[in-house]
């Protein structure tokens, strides 16, 4: 039969021990986060992507994207989006005015209502001016959100643009899809497909 048992002086180097635990904690731990900031440092230098052999930078394309739209499809020489774009643009905004208009015709008619004058629209009650604010609201918000939409289509275009600007599409390359027919033996033939990309 084993007994364990605590010593008054056991008790007193416990403070002492923990004390000094601490310390080391503390004087070492500056030299851990040293350590792992630095391997930080070199793993994002070494995971940053090297722009400079692409003929476009795609951070500066997508800067001027941002900044103003179509700019960034200037930058790339692909200025034929520009009026695509504005007119996404200007369409878009059309139907903001022209959504929203009908949404403050309604939302008026709709205070008159409970106001007691139904003299704008006559034919429609209470339920159905409420269904019409509804819509109309409804409406005016997903353009808005169309309009984001633009926005960020107009900045992804420019960036994908300009990563692109390196790919060979030269007259060099071709690809061609022709039917293919193999002898695996004397009896056995086998027809298929083949896919050639032919540098010349």
């Amino acid at each position: 039969m084993s007994s364990f048992s605590f010593r008054n002086t056991d008790l007193n180097k416990t403070p002492w021990i923990f004390m000094g635990l601490l310390l080391l904690i503390f004087f070492c731990t500056p030299d851990i986060q040293a350590q792992v900031q630095n391997t930080e440092t070199q793993q994002a230098e070494e995971d940053k992507p090297d722009y400079s052999l692409l003929p476009k930078n795609p951070k500066k394309a997508t800067i001027l994207s941002a900044a103003l739209p179509g700019a960034g499809q200037v930058y790339n020489g692909k200025s034929w989006k520009v009026p695509i774009l504005y007119a996404g643009f200007m369409t878009d905004i059309y139907f903001i005015g022209y959504n929203n208009k009908r949404y403050q015709t309604f939302i008026k008619a709709l205070n008159a209502f409970d106001e007691g004058d139904n003299s704008q629209f006559p034919s429609l009650n209470r339920d159905a001016l409420v269904r019409n604010v509804n819509y109309w609201r409804q409406n005016r918000d997903l353009t808005i959100l169309l309009l984001l939409g633009i926005y960020a289509l107009n900045i992804i275009d420019a960036n994908v643009d300009a990563h692109l600007s390196g790919f060979d599409i030269s007259d060099d390359l071709a690809f061609k899809i022709e039917p293919n027919v193999e002898t695996l033996s004397a009896s056995n033939t086998m027809m298929g497909i083949s896919f050639k990309l032919q540098f010349k």
